[in-house]
């Protein structure tokens, strides 16, 4: 599938396709003034601190995140100008990202609690894989992290019956977890995500790598971007990083793709076993606001 194929098909099953009557939750006002200004020619730090600052809720957030053990800073920081100086404006942005996803979906939190947990850590290790490479952007991967497993929860908010089929997809073996959903919903929280990055007006490369995230014979077809074949293979050594920290056996995805995604990056093992002991502090520092 190149650009072109992925974008129309996205918006048939938007439009015509059984993705039409789930409510997608729209763009918070707060993330399109956000990335207005991200795409300034010279981002101003003043403005990205003021947009935080206008919900109280999200300025809390943001002041514990940036005290939180990860950043270990000897001086408390105070205000939301301090965290933004602090952290740098595109992470910020990511972090506000995240906030602003997590409360834009309305859904019981104890039962997704674990799941924007395991959504963060699995930002942190993209963009901590991404840093080690040449030409991958940090903050996309980052991004990228946070929408991978978006449509789990949409679905979950607008899908009757959809959480017997997410409890059905974990257990079976027979059968990939979106070959369950489309056996049940006709369609799967790849799609449905990739439409919820289109919705929240991320780059086209976000957007493109959610709805090719379970699919491993992208990596090689020269037809799909290098950036979205990417994000497809660092998102599964991620999820694997995060799989190992919370404790979860490897699933059957790594198992039969995992050393693919590695050749195709050209990792080995022995650096992702590196990586297991450097993320370990930033997992276990992990705050969901």
């Amino acid at each position: 599938m190149n650009a072109q194929d992925i974008n129309r098909e996205l918006d048939h099953v938007r439009e015509a396709g059984p993705v039409k009557d789930i409510v997608i939750p729209p763009c918070p006002q707060l993330l399109v003034q956000l990335q207005a200004e991200l795409n300034q020619a010279d981002p101003d730090p003043q403005a990205i601190a003021a947009i935080a600052a206008s919900d109280v809720a999200m300025t809390a957030a943001l002041i514990r995140i940036a005290n939180s053990p990860l950043y270990a800073r000897r001086e408390p920081v105070s205000s939301v100008a301090q965290a933004v100086s602090m952290l740098g404006m595109r992470p910020t942005a990511s972090l506000l990202t995240g906030f602003l996803l997590r409360h834009a979906i309305r859904i019981d939190p104890t039962l997704i609690e674990h799941f924007w947990e395991s959504s963060t850590r699995r930002s942190m290790a993209m963009a901590h894989i991404a840093r080690q490479m040449y030409g991958v952007d940090v903050d996309v991967a980052k991004t990228c992290g946070l929408f991978f497993h978006v449509g789990i929860p949409v679905m979950l908010q607008g899908i009757r019956g959809y959480s017997g089929t997410l409890v059905e997809a974990m257990a079976r073996q027979d059968r990939t977890f979106i070959q369950t959903e489309n056996a049940a919903h006709r369609t799967d929280h790849a799609v449905v995500g990739a439409i919820v990055a289109r919705t929240w007006r991320l780059p086209q490369v976000i957007a493109h790598a959610v709805r090719l995230h379970h699919d491993f014979s992208v990596l090689h077809d020269a037809a799909v971007a290098m950036d979205v074949r990417q994000l497809v293979a660092i998102a599964a050594i991620a999820d694997h990083l995060v799989a190992r920290h919370e404790g979860v056996k490897d699933q059957r995805e790594w198992l039969r793709h995992g050393s693919e995604c590695l050749a195709f990056l050209q990792i080995s093992e022995a650096e992702v076993d590196t990586w297991v002991d450097t993320l370990y502090p930033m997992f276990e520092s992990v705050v969901v606001a």
